[in-house]
Formats: C-alpha cells, sequence, structure tokens
C-alpha cells in the first residue's frame, strides 16, 4: 500500500433517505477525517446501516451527497465505493468455507482475469501478507480457520484490495476481549502511520472509547450528536443515543445462600443438524436464587445446548432433571416444574408475528382458565390479563390487539418478558442473549427483571455472547468451547484473561 500518497476524506452531507413514508435518514452531516478512527453510534434502528449502505451504494439517497476529496461522488456500487479507495467489512462473514484464504483474497478483487498464474499470485500473495497487520495462513480452507481468524481476513481482504477508507460493522462481535483488542490496537497502528482511515460502527463503549478519535451519534434517522474521544464520556454518548439524561441505579443482588438444584444436566450429549457432534457431555447443576453464566463464540455449541434445554432438538445421550425429575421440555413439564424462557431473536422463537400482542401473551396460559373455559378462548380474559401485563412491564403499543410484528425490538422482548416473568410461582429461567440489539433502556429493563427474579429465588440459566452482561449478572460463570465447558468460577473470583483464552479454544 502506498504510504506517501494522502489519504482521501470522507463526508456525507445531508443525506437523506425515505423508504415509502418512513424517512430512515434526516439531512446527517458527517466527516471522516485522514488518518482517524471515526465511530458511529446509535442504538437499534437508528439508521447506522442505512447510511453507510449509501455510502457503499447498496442504496442511492432520496437526497444529500458523498463527498470524497471535496467533490461530489456519485456511487452506485460497492465496485463504484472501491474506485474511491472505500471498503466496507460486513458484521457477517463473506469467504467462501471451503476456499482457501489465498483463493478468497484472489476472488475478492474486482478485475475480469479469465486466468490466474498461481505461482505469480502465491509470491505476491505472500510479500502481501509478510507486510499485513494480521497474520493468516494462506493455505488454509476457510472453514478450518477459529472466527477471530476469519475476522482478520474479512479484515485483510479489503486491505489486500487498497482500500483506504474501511468501514467496519461490529468487527468485534465474534472475537474475545483478547482478540477485540489485537485487531483493533493493530489497525489503530495502521491509521497512526497513515495507511488507513477507518468508520467503526459498534455498540461497545469501552473500545469507542479506547480507539476511537472522533464519534458520532444517530437517534431516530438524524445526527444527535458529534464530539471528540478526549471531550466526551460515556454518560454523554449514552444521553445522545437516547434523548434524555437516564441514570440507570445500580442493580443489586441480595446476599443470599443458593436454595435446593433446580436444573441439573447431566452428560449431555446433542448432534448438529449434520449429524456431526455441537455438545460433548456436558454437565451443570443451576440452584434456586443464582444466575449461572455459559460464556462463548457464536457456534460452539450453545444453539444446540438450549434446543436442547427446550425440546427443539433431541439429545444423543445424557440426562436433564428440573426439580429432580426427569424433565423433556414437554408443554406439561413446563407447567408443572414452572420452566419460562427469554430466547434469542423473539420474534422468530417466542412469537408468532401476525398474531396480536394480546395472542402472544397468552401463549403460555391460553388453554387455562380464565382466559380457556370447556375448550372455548375467553377473548376478554386474554384482553384483560394483556392489559395488566403491557402496563406492569411498559410495553408501547398501540393496543392488545397490535400484531406483535409492528412493535420495536425492544418492545417485542419486553412483552416475551411479561409473558414469561409474570407467574409468581416461576422457578427456572432460561435466557439466551436476551438483550441482543436492543437500546440502553430495554437492556437496562431486562437485566434488572432478570436479578429481581433471581433475589426472587429463581433459578436463571444465561447464555449470552456478550461477556460485560455476565460478569455483571451472573453469581458463576462457564465457557463452552467446541461443545465443552472448559471453564468454571464464582463470579467473584473469574479471571478475564483466563475466560478470553478458554473461549478462543486455548
Amino acid at each position: 500500500m502506498d504510504t506517501v500518497k494522502p489519504l482521501p476524506e470522507l463526508e456525507v452531507v445531508n443525506m437523506t433517505k425515505r423508504f415509502g413514508n418512513l424517512v430512515a435518514l434526516d439531512r446527517v452531516t458527517m466527516k471522516v477525517k485522514p488518518g482517524t478512527v471515526h465511530a458511529l453510534l446509535g442504538e437499534n434502528g437508528a439508521g447506522k446501516s442505512t447510511l453507510v449502505k449509501c455510502i457503499m451504494g447498496f442504496y442511492q439517497p432520496t437526497k444529500g451527497e458523498v463527498v470524497i476529496d471535496k467533490r461530489s461522488r456519485q456511487i452506485d456500487s460497492p465496485r463504484d465505493a472501491h474506485k474511491y479507495g472505500i471498503g466496507m467489512v460486513y458484521q457477517h462473514f463473506t469467504s467462501v468455507p471451503a476456499m482457501t484464504v489465498a483463493e478468497n483474497l484472489v476472488l475478492s478483487r474486482y478485475d475480469q482475469t479469465n486466468f490466474i498464474d498461481w505461482k505469480q499470485e502465491s509470491e505476491h500473495l505472500t510479500e502481501f501478507m509478510a507486510a499485513s497487520p494480521f497474520q493468516v495462513p494462506l493455505d488454509v480452507p476457510v472453514a478450518q480457520l477459529a472466527a477471530g481468524q476469519k475476522q482478520k481476513l474479512e479484515i485483510l481482504k479489503q486491505i489486500y484490495l487498497q482500500s483506504r477508507i474501511l468501514i467496519l460493522d461490529e468487527p468485534t462481535s465474534v472475537l474475545t476481549p483478547q482478540e477485540a483488542d489485537e485487531v483493533l490496537g493493530l489497525l489503530r497502528k495502521e491509521v497512526a502511520a497513515g495507511k488507513l482511515s477507518i468508520l467503526l460502527i459498534s455498540h461497545k463503549f469501552r473500545e469507542v472509547m479506547a480507539f476511537s478519535d472522533e464519534i458520532s451519534v444517530l437517534r431516530k434517522g438524524r445526527l444527535a450528536g458529534n464530539g471528540l474521544v478526549e471531550d466526551l464520556k460515556i454518560s454523554d454518548l449514552a444521553e445522545m443515543m437516547m434523548g434524555e439524561k437516564r441514570e440507570f441505579p445500580k442493580i443489586e443482588k441480595i446476599v443470599t445462600s443458593y436454595g435446593k438444584p433446580v436444573l441439573q444436566i447431566k452428560n449431555v450429549c446433542a448432534n448438529q443438524d449434520n449429524g456431526l457432534p455441537a455438545v460433548k457431555s456436558i454437565s451443570l447443576t443451576v440452584n434456586s436464587g443464582e444466575i449461572v453464566g455459559i460464556a462463548g463464540i457464536s457456534g460452539n455449541g450453545q444453539k444446540e445446548l438450549l434446543e436442547v434445554l427446550s425440546g427443539q432438538r433431541l439429545a444423543t445421550s445424557g440426562e436433564i432433571l428440573v426439580n429432580g425429575e426427569i424433565y423433556r421440555a414437554t408443554r406439561e413439564e413446563m407447567f408443572r416444574h414452572q420452566v419460562f424462557s427469554l430466547p434469542e431473536e423473539p420474534l422468530r422463537n417466542a412469537c408468532v408475528p401476525n398474531m396480536s400482542v394480546a395472542e402472544n401473551m397468552a401463549l403460555r396460559t391460553f388453554d387455562r382458565p380464565p382466559q380457556s373455559q370447556g375448550g372455548f378462548l375467553i377473548s376478554g380474559a386474554i384482553r384483560n390479563a394483556a392489559k395488566k401485563l403491557i402496563k406492569t412491564f411498559s410495553v408501547h403499543t398501540l393496543s392488545p390487539e397490535t400484531p406483535i410484528a409492528n412493535l420495536s425490538g425492544g418492545n417485542i422482548q419486553r412483552a416475551v418478558l411479561a409473558r414469561e416473568l409474570s407467574s409468581e410461582k416461576i422457578e427456572l429461567l432460561i435466557a439466551a442473549n436476551p438483550c441482543f440489539g436492543l437500546d440502553f433502556g430495554a437492556v437496562d429493563f431486562i437485566h434488572r427483571s432478570i436479578i429481581e427474579a433471581r433475589n426472587r429465588g429463581v433459578a436463571v440459566l444465561l447464555v449470552s455472547e456478550d461477556l460485560d452482561e455476565l460478569m455483571k449478572l451472573c453469581d458463576r460463570i462457564f465457557v463452552i468451547s467446541e461443545g465443552k465447558l472448559v471453564y468454571e468460577s464464582a463470579i467473584a473470583e473469574a479471571d478475564l484473561n483466563i475466560i478470553g483464552q478458554r473461549m478462543a479454544g486455548l
């Protein structure tokens, strides 16, 4: 990469994007100065993705322009963006798993070469890798790489294409804390050397404050504020994102000795859909009045374990006990043992999108009095119960009859939370990434609700890819890697360095 040629300056000016009556972006102006890391923050739905898609040419703005080096540019596709030195690393991997790293790098090019001289390409790629900030083996198929290496490859592809402005969309979401700091630290060095400018989309305040120079915040499609990192505090960012100053009181966990074993997982094994092992002889116990967390990078068996616990997947061996009885997650067993859940992506896994808020809130109770009598549904009772839950859990909806799919992500999760935590007899709560993609207010509400349940004596199993969330909420923590539990500790004695190493399979 040419280190003498000045880096381009990227600016969006009065960017507006409408989808019918929806205004996704409203006159947003933002500048990424050459040789800096510029963080872009905002709650889910604030307009971040729409903005970068306009920059990359996936969308055409309704009004406004993309300005590069003081000149307005027409960008109709990522190929056009590449022409101006802009590349994007997406939140999900785009490499071909069956091809090697070298093949994926060559495939990423925009040229129309019909013949590849692999001897010449190999020499060039070896030189490129030797000078790159990350080292990934060229001859290994992508499918065999660890998650951290795959993410490094996604960034390397853009450096290989000589992109000089990198747009990074949640680049550390699949990384351990150590890998995240390594990747951002090495990129920071490239920026300091004048080789790159970066527009960083992230929801992790710690990383933003540690590695960025400047921050812009979007709220409801508008620029809510911006400034230099050195002049801002995390509370300032939260206020810009939410539109008001919010103080979240510390969530207090009652100090108590744990009660009886509620959930016992004994040597459980389960396969992936392709028949290969996913869960390998896992054993753990969750007692009443405690939160047990499972940390791990996505794809290490958490999904299959949760599906076994919810009755969506059969275990190949082992057994699950709830309150000392064999548990197969039937509807009758869930009711008898008062087992409830907060699944990931609730609109897919916990709701019927076209049904109303009231109907979704009744999925646990519709076949029991007073919501059902003699085999007939009592719509008035269902609606009245929903109205109480909507009020208690502050679910923002036009009415109980509104289709639940019309609600925001945070309010869908609140509705599920209302259904799952409204029982006074709840004994076991199983939560999977319950706050993924939600705003600060919703996250705080859900965290508070989980701890309040724990304080009442509920046993909680919390599976999350957010290590900060686990350290904040849990009493004990496990790490899952390649389908096995490879670390266990009381939260007070937990070692973050070791946790990160175990998550990475070390």
